[in-house]
């Protein structure tokens, strides 16, 4: 979990607040976590008053793979973000997309070998770019395309400034 704090706060950038948007096939949200996932992990209180270190220990436990310790920051926190917004199976298959391996959506050797040996930045704009192109595919685009896109851009300035 060497990473995990630094990208929890860059996370929060993006995921903080309440909300319950009627276009958010999510509904209730705070932090980030929908209330069907806060409640599959224990969190019984209204989701208003649903403390960050609760979100945090959610995170940790469903959205952050241990192979992400292993991979350069910039794409653990790429693919962890995107693991938040739709899912882990998802992130990882944007990921392997970007590297060119089979798209199983499993955070493999096969995968692990390649985003290691894989300049981390060209894949961290590749994996955005597969991103967006999912997004944008998306019924709901509509209500959030732009806050999508700029979370994607500010994503993008991040590994800039994390690249080697």
């Amino acid at each position: 979990m060497k990473n995990f704090d630094r990208a929890f706060a860059a996370l929060l950038g993006h995921e903080g607040g309440y909300s319950n948007h009627p276009d958010d096939p999510g509904g209730e949200t705070n932090w980030g976590v929908t209330l069907t996932v806060a409640r599959a992990n224990g969190y019984v209180g209204r989701m208003q008053e649903m403390p960050a270190d609760i979100a945090k220990t959610i995170y940790q436990r469903n959205y952050w793979l241990p192979q992400f310790d292993d991979l350069p920051y910039l794409l653990a926190f790429q693919v962890f973000d995107g693991a938040v917004n739709s899912g882990v199976g998802q992130s990882v298959r944007w990921l392997q997309r970007a590297l060119g391996v089979a798209d199983d959506g499993n955070l493999g050797p096969v995968t692990m070998a390649a985003a290691k040996a894989a300049d981390p930045l060209k894949t961290a704009v590749r994996y955005n770019a597969r991103r967006l192109q999912f997004m944008r595919r998306l019924t709901n685009w509509r209500a959030f395309g732009s806050g999508w896109a700029g979370r994607i851009a500010d994503n993008l300035e991040l590994a800039a400034k994390d690249a080697p």
